[in-house]
C-alpha cells in the first residue's frame, strides 16, 4: 500500500495543520479521525472562518441562547464566548499530540480582533485575555505583523505564550519579527524563566506571486534564529521559529489545486491547509523532497525579470498587508453582525449590542 501523501511530509519535517474550525468539527470524531488518518497536527483559526462556522447552521444556537439568557448581551463578548469553547475543545483533542511532540507541536490559533492591528498596547491586553480565558498550554496567539504588532510579539513572548505571527508577505518584515522573537525570548532568560513557549511565522503564499515565495524561501534557509546569537538560547530550550504556509489553497484555477503544499515542502516549516486541500493531497498530492529550497538561482532570475518590468516586490508585499489587515477587520465586523443578528431572531427582539 502507498504511504498517505501527508504522513510523508512528517517525515520531511513538515506539520500539517487545519485551516478551519466548527463546532461540530472539535465536538464530534471528525477532528481525531483528521489526526489519526490525515496526519493533522495543529489547527487554525481567523475571522473569515469563525464567520463562515457561526453564519452557516444551527451549531451555536444553544450557546448563544444561554450566554443571553446569563446576561451576555454584548456581540464582541459572544463571540468571544464561542470562540474560547470551541478553541478549548480543540486544544484538548490535540493535547495528545502536544504532548508526544514535547511541546513542540499540536497547537490551535486564536486572534486577536483584528480592529487592533494598529494597538500596541490593546494588542497586548487582548493577547493576554484569551490566554487566560482558553487556559491550554498548547493555544497560540495570532498577532499581525504590523508596526504595532511587533512589539506586542515582543512583549508576549517575554510573557511566555505561544504566538503565531500572521499576515507575513516580505522577507524584511519576517525578519522584523524573527528579531522580536529572539528579542522576547532574551527578555525572558534574563528574568530566570523558562523558554518553553513556541512561535511560528506565518506566510500568505498564495497571495503573492510565486516568485516571491521562491525568494523567501531562499532567505529563509538563512533565517537569524539559527545565528550565532541564537545558540544560546536553543540551548536553554527555545524552539526555532517556524515558518508557516498559510492560505495554501490554490486561488487560480490555472494551477494544480495543491501546487503550494507541493512546491513548499520543507524541514522546520508548517503548512496549514483548508480541508479541501487536505484531501486533494491525501488523494494526487507528490512528496519529491525538500522543494522549498530547490531553486535558489531561479529564483533570483524571477525577481530580476520583475524589477525590470516596473513590478518592485516591498510594495507588493505592502499592499498585500494593509488588504490582509483589512479583509480580516472586514470579516469580524460581519461575524460580529451576524451575531447580532442571530441572536435577535433566537430571542424575538433582544438585540446583541457592540461594544
Amino acid at each position: 500500500m502507498n504511504e498517505n501523501p501527508l504522513r510523508a511530509l512528517t517525515g520531511h519535517g513538515q506539520s500539517v495543520w487545519l485551516d478551519f474550525i466548527s463546532r461540530e468539527l472539535v465536538t464530534t470524531d471528525q477532528l481525531r479521525n483528521l489526526i489519526a488518518n490525515r496526519a493533522v497536527t495543529g489547527m487554525t483559526s481567523n475571522p473569515t472562518i469563525f464567520q463562515k462556522a457561526v453564519a452557516e447552521g444551527d451549531q451555536y444556537d444553544a450557546q448563544l441562547r444561554e450566554l443571553v439568557r446569563a446576561g451576555v448581551t454584548s456581540a464582541d463578548d459572544l463571540f468571544v464566548e464561542l470562540a474560547v469553547a470551541d478553541i478549548r475543545n480543540a486544544a484538548d483533542t490535540l493535547g495528545a499530540v502536544h504532548e508526544s511532540t514535547g511541546g513542540g507541536d499540536g497547537f490551535i490559533s486564536l486572534e486577536v480582533a483584528p480592529d487592533l492591528a494598529d494597538d500596541t498596547e490593546a494588542t497586548i491586553a487582548a493577547a493576554r485575555d484569551l490566554w487566560g480565558r482558553v487556559d491550554r498550554p498548547n493555544l497560540m496567539i495570532k498577532v499581525p505583523a504590523t508596526p504595532a504588532g511587533i512589539p506586542a510579539i515582543e512583549r508576549l513572548i517575554a510573557d511566555g505564550l505561544n504566538i503565531n505571527v500572521t499576515l507575513i508577505f516580505a522577507l524584511s518584515a519576517y525578519e522584523t519579527v524573527a528579531e522580536a522573537y529572539i528579542r522576547g525570548l532574551e527578555r525572558r532568560a534574563a528574568a530566570g524563566q523558562t523558554l518553553h513557549n513556541r512561535s511560528v511565522a506565518s506566510f500568505f503564499v498564495s497571495r503573492v506571486d510565486t516568485a516571491v515565495d521562491r525568494l523567501l524561501e531562499e532567505r529563509l534557509a538563512q533565517r537569524p534564529d539559527d545565528a550565532e546569537l541564537f545558540a544560546a538560547l536553543r540551548a536553554a530550550g527555545a524552539g526555532v521559529q517556524r515558518p508557516l504556509w498559510a492560505s495554501t489553497s490554490s486561488k487560480n484555477p490555472a494551477y494544480r489545486d495543491v501546487v503550494y503544499a507541493e512546491e513548499l515542502i520543507g524541514p522546520d516549516t508548517v503548512d496549514t491547509m483548508p480541508l479541501a486541500t487536505i484531501e486533494a493531497f491525501a488523494d494526487h498530492g507528490e512528496v519529491r523532497g525538500d522543494t522549498v529550497r530547490e531553486d535558489y538561482s531561479g529564483a533570483h532570475g524571477v525577481i530580476e525579470r520583475l524589477r525590470a518590468v516596473g513590478i518592485e516586490i516591498d510594495t507588493v508585499t505592502q499592499q498585500l498587508l494593509e488588504a490582509g489587515v483589512e479583509q480580516f477587520a472586514d470579516s469580524y465586523n460581519e461575524l460580529i453582525h451576524g451575531i447580532a443578528e442571530k441572536v435577535d431572531a433566537l430571542h424575538g427582539g433582544l438585540t446583541a449590542q457592540r461594544r
